[in-house]
């Protein structure tokens, strides 16, 4: 019975999180301007904080040098930068990253 309520806390608490922001800033109400910078700044830094953190690992001494993540961070920059896509975009760097840590290298 505890696992249950604990999933229950925290399925709801997971969707206040993404509800709550619709609550306060719907309508003709304009959002803050702090929360308009956070919403033009936070998906670059956390791009770039991911890139980091994946990237943290990699010992260019050792095989495969990180030729399996720079292949696939070199297909997320350029089909983001071909398609506009963030979805495409990480969901083809991702699909060819795990091809060739399986297959390839």
């Amino acid at each position: 019975m505890h696992d249950i309520w604990m999933i229950i806390v925290i399925a709801l608490t997971t969707a206040a999180t993404r509800f709550i922001p619709f609550l306060l800033f719907s309508g003709k109400k304009e959002p803050p301007a702090a929360v308009l910078r956070l919403g033009r700044a936070l998906p670059c830094a956390i791009i770039g904080m991911l890139v980091v953190y994946c990237m943290k690992d990699i010992r260019p001494s050792v095989y495969p040098h990180g030729l399996p993540e720079l292949i696939g961070c070199t297909v997320v920059a350029l089909l983001h930068i071909w398609k506009r896509s963030t979805l495409l975009s990480i969901g083809g760097g991702t699909a060819v990253y795990m091809l060739l840590v399986n297959f390839v290298f």
